[in-house]
């Protein structure tokens, strides 16, 4: 269960690397801030790919696994910088994607 945790902690800090990387240019695209901001939005993104490597699953399953959690952050991203109020449907489709997320991480091993 150790393992499952350290994964979605690897999964979590990737969906924020992620996120941050491709919310930095929306900032500089559609509200008109510095250009600036692109230099750190490629540094995260760059983050993103490598954290990306550190899982020990094969790329496939790493990607729909981290599908998951991506979508449980991008909600609280929504709830928590945007300030939007998540619905239960929110909620509901993000416990459903955890619930996916850890049917692939908890597998069997083979």
């Amino acid at each position: 269960m150790l393992d499952f945790f350290k994964q979605a902690s690897l999964f979590v800090m990737t969906a924020l690397a992620e996120i941050i990387g491709c919310y930095l240019p929306w900032l500089v695209l559609k509200q008109g801030k510095s250009v600036w901001l692109l230099v750190p939005a490629a540094v995260s993104l760059g983050l993103f790919s490598w954290l990306l490597t550190l899982h020990p699953a094969a790329a496939g399953r790493t990607y729909a696994a981290y599908g998951g959690i991506y979508i449980a952050v991008a909600l609280l991203w929504l709830r928590f910088v945007d300030g939007a109020v998540l619905t239960r449907w929110d909620i509901t489709g993000a416990g459903v994607a955890l619930l996916g997320m850890a049917i692939i991480v908890l597998q069997p091993q083979t």
